[in-house]
């Protein structure tokens, strides 16, 4: 199999000290590192949000099982229903 080793790697510097310079490589690898530190913060924001929605959606479905609220409505349909027969 052919696999990436030492003498590979060596090459690839070599080439890109030579396209690049070597007074650029220090903000490359600046500007790379700063990619990388961006990403994982928008992975962790996004994993935040993701949470946060999954708590909303959690405590939707537990305030709409709410017995009191169900009570409530049963008393107030009771109590239409016995007026309509009245009237």
């Amino acid at each position: 199999m052919m696999g990436i080793g030492f003498p590979e790697l060596m090459i690839i510097l070599v080439i890109i000290m030579i396209i690049f310079g070597a007074g650029k490589l220090p903000e490359i690898g600046s500007a790379f590192g700063n990619s990388i530190k961006n990403f994982k913060k928008s992975m962790k924001d996004a994993e935040e949000i993701q949470e946060a929605t999954n708590l909303e959606s959690t405590e939707e479905v537990e305030g709409s099982s709410d017995p009191e609220s169900t009570e409530d409505e049963t008393a107030t349909n009771t109590t239409e229903a016995q007026g309509d027969k009245q009237n």
